[in-house]
């Protein structure tokens, strides 16, 4: 390790377990800082929540996921394998504990208290995928031409405008403006007759999700790095000469610092360093379709919680927040649900005509703000559990992450998603 001031060491080799964005951001930040990375990963790179999802760059509605309106959801609604929000009859104590938290958070107060708490790295999320893109990182970010929260009627819309109203007087702005649902058709003929209304937001930007990490991860290798998939670390040992991995094959040699990246799994290897806060996987679903007319930005769906994205000459199609099991296998009545959902809200859209249909455990705490930092350990770090924003906020947790681990210092953006709070 190397002397950075009269206290702190910096570390020269530093494990990342997790292969996803926030992983291997933070890695590629590391090396930034002259440190020598090896990433690790159960499966390979992109192989959890990163791949299949939306792919949205938008840190205007990077919001706290308890929130008032997920309490209108009764009991027999979350029961049903129809509901975008759906939690097994058998949950497990340690699922009911953490919906049980998740409840409690549910509250205009405690939302606000949350949204503040983003509010700061929201802002500089994608200036972070602006310098891995100016630094030689050749993955890119596509500015969405149009942006559409679509909806039947007026009346639905009102609970996303109420939203934008509580985001603004958190202090983050979004530009926006209420239209009709014929000028959503005239912006996107690929939405149908059914749309009454619509917000068109501004400034935001989309990627495809899976390309973007592996080229991350080919700038992190070309770096110098280290990536080796289809290792499960089980245990981390802290001890005087350094911290030990100990995977389903053997041992590692010491690392000087371990960053835990590990999504929905990061509670297993989390809770020996006094990490209390339990990271459930929040199930996301999606699938692909050709279209006569592949809309030329994202389109929400806010009432039937469904993210559309371009994907070249198909569109990606995702919903759903499953609380089961992140290794769960995919379960064929949540992709029928979504497609019952999305089919009268599209023109010519080939529902039938999937592909690439996918499930991917996203990490969710109770109180919606992420995990990041050191743990009780000074060598051990969590990234994670950062909910529906690990692809927005990948980068900016990164930098400033690695920031933390090389200075000892923790950047005053980080001190509200302190793991052991």
């Amino acid at each position: 390790m190397t002397t950075a001031g009269s206290t702190h060491l910096v570390p020269d080799r530093v494990a990342v377990v997790g292969a996803g964005m926030v992983g291997l951001a933070t890695a590629w930040f590391l090396q930034e800082a002259g440190v020598e990375v090896t990433v690790l990963d159960r499966e390979g790179v992109a192989a959890g929540a990163s791949w299949g999802n939306a792919g949205w760059l938008t840190p205007g509605l990077a919001t706290p996921l308890p929130e008032p309106a997920v309490l209108k959801y009764g009991v027999r609604a979350v029961l049903s394998p129809a509901s975008p929000v759906y939690v097994p009859p058998t949950a497990s104590p340690r699922l009911l504990k953490f919906l049980t938290r998740f409840a409690r958070n549910s509250t205009a107060g405690r939302w606000k208290t949350a949204m503040d708490a983003l509010v700061p790295i929201n802002r500089q999320s994608l200036a972070a995928f602006d310098f891995l893109a100016d630094a030689g990182v050749q993955a890119q970010t596509h500015e969405a031409k149009s942006f559409l929260a679509a909806y039947r009627t007026v009346e639905e819309r009102k609970v996303l405008l109420e939203e934008i109203e509580q985001i603004h007087a958190a202090g983050q702005g979004i530009e926006f403006e209420a239209i009709s649902g014929d000028d959503a058709r005239e912006i996107e003929p690929s939405l149908s007759d059914a749309i009454g209304a619509a917000i068109r937001l501004h400034g935001q930007r989309f990627i495809n999700p899976g390309e973007y990490v592996n080229l991350l991860a080919d700038s992190v290798l070309a770096r110098g790095g280290q990536i080796i998939s289809g290792v499960v670390v089980k245990d981390i040992v802290d001890e005087i000469r350094g911290v030990r991995l100990i995977t389903a094959d053997g041992e590692t040699d010491p690392f000087d610092a371990v960053v835990m990246a590990t999504g929905a799994w990061l509670t297993d290897l989390a809770r020996q360093f006094g990490v209390r806060t339990v990271v459930q996987a929040g199930r996301g679903y999606s699938f692909s379709v050709p279209m006569a007319h592949v809309p030329a930005g994202p389109v929400y769906f806010p009432a039937q919680r469904i993210a559309c994205t371009p994907l070249g000459d198909r569109l990606r199609v995702a919903g759903m927040m499953e609380f089961r099991k992140p290794e769960a296998k995919l379960d064929p009545r949540r992709i029928d649900a979504i497609v019952d959902a999305a089919r009268p809200l599209l023109r010519d859209a080939d529902l039938d005509a999937r592909t690439f249909e996918w499930v991917g455990p996203r990490p969710c705490t109770p109180d919606g703000l992420p995990l990041i930092g050191a743990t009780a350990s000074p060598r051990v770090f969590a990234a994670g559990g950062h909910g529906m924003w690990g692809i927005t906020l990948g980068p900016i947790t990164g930098r400033l992450l690695a920031e933390t681990i090389t200075t000892g210092r923790t950047p005053e953006e980080l001190r509200p998603f302190n793991p052991l709070r």
